[in-house]
């Protein structure tokens, strides 16, 4: 499944132009487009100001060959013997697809009537549901360590990082006042509570499904925060950065904040924080990056912590795997060697 989502800025003397690669009434999930191609996902955001340099945030993680949903070149009946999905596979990830789409689209409806012009406290609601995936994701693996049917250390913490990152996302929006209403919380605590559970059941299904869905949630967060900036710009160039934002984008340990960009190395990416129009930039970027990193997980085994290097393994534990609570059980009752 390929995903280009693009807003280019370019600068005319001391005047900013937004040129956005399409209009904002144009703007689409690509999670709504119904091919499953395995392709990686390409999530392009670029920002042109004047005497900076650009940022770009690009190409999705790569990649290994093998099965989306199983191990790298292992094959199953359900696919071609040359590692692609066969028929079986791709009509599941259509099935899967087709219902993520449509409970994606149901919750932009819902959010769009109710918060046509309440923008921090349609941010408010985003960023309370956005933590929810991570936290399912983390209690469900612990579920299977206990088990001793999983022991994948990099998921955990990438996955920790996530919900961190999210964390000061909900934060600022807090700050900015978008929870001041009861309503808008009720709203947002009760979709959490139910996302919660609907995402623990779907992942221990199908994690494929799972992260599938949980990238479509992130697609909308980049459009979302994308059409905003273009419309709201120059008024946000005014005001100030709230101060969480700044503590937590211009901390000078920024380990967790590396840990959540899979498909780039630490140190790569360091915000710079001037103003409000900068942090909505950053939160931005980091939707992208969440959705290059729901991408690669959706192919089994395929994520890694960047800050893992494989000169210096660290402390070496068995690497227990499986995929879904079926599999899970399928491979306890099989005879250890």
């Amino acid at each position: 499944m390929a995903m280009t989502l693009s807003t280019s800025i370019s600068s005319t003397s001391k005047t900013l132009i937004f040129k956005p690669l399409f209009s904002p009434n144009s703007i689409r999930l690509s999670c709504n487009r119904r091919s499953i191609s395995r392709r990686n996902l390409r999530t392009r955001a670029k920002l042109l100001r004047d005497d900076e340099k650009t940022v770009v945030v690009e190409d999705s993680f790569p990649v290994e060959k093998g099965l989306a949903g199983g191990e790298a070149g292992k094959v199953d009946a359900g696919s071609s013997g040359d590692g692609t999905p066969g028929a079986l596979e791709r009509w599941a990830i259509k099935i899967e697809h087709s219902i993520n789409i449509a409970l994606t689209d149901s919750v932009i409806k819902i959010l769009d009537t109710l918060y046509h012009d309440r923008h921090y406290a349609r941010f408010y609601v985003l960023e309370t549901i956005a933590r929810v995936p991570y936290f399912a994701f983390i209690s469900v693996l612990h579920l299977y360590e206990s088990c001793g049917w999983w022991r994948r250390a990099d998921y955990l913490k990438v996955h920790f990082a996530e919900s961190w990152n999210e964390l000061h996302h909900l934060l600022i929006m807090e700050e900015l006042g978008g929870n001041s209403l009861w309503f808008d919380r009720f709203l947002a605590q009760h979709i959490a509570i139910f996302y919660y559970f609907m995402i623990v059941v779907m992942y221990a299904i199908s994690p494929r499904m799972a992260y599938h869905f949980s990238e479509c949630v992130e697609s909308h967060a980049f459009a979302t925060y994308d059409k905003f900036l273009l419309l709201q710009g120059d008024e946000l160039k005014k005001l100030p950065a709230p101060e969480v934002a700044v503590k937590y984008y211009m901390n000078e340990d920024l380990y967790m904040f590396d840990e959540f960009q899979t498909d780039r190395e630490p140190y790569t990416r360091r915000p710079k924080i001037e103003n409000l129009y900068d942090v909505f930039v950053n939160i931005r970027d980091d939707e992208a990056e969440h959705c290059k990193t729901m991408k690669a997980c959706q192919t089994h085994g395929n994520l890694r912590s960047p800050h893992d290097s494989k000169d210096d393994p660290g402390c070496v534990l068995p690497q227990a795997d499986c995929e879904g609570i079926v599999d899970c059980i399928k491979k306890s009752l099989k005879p250890t060697t």
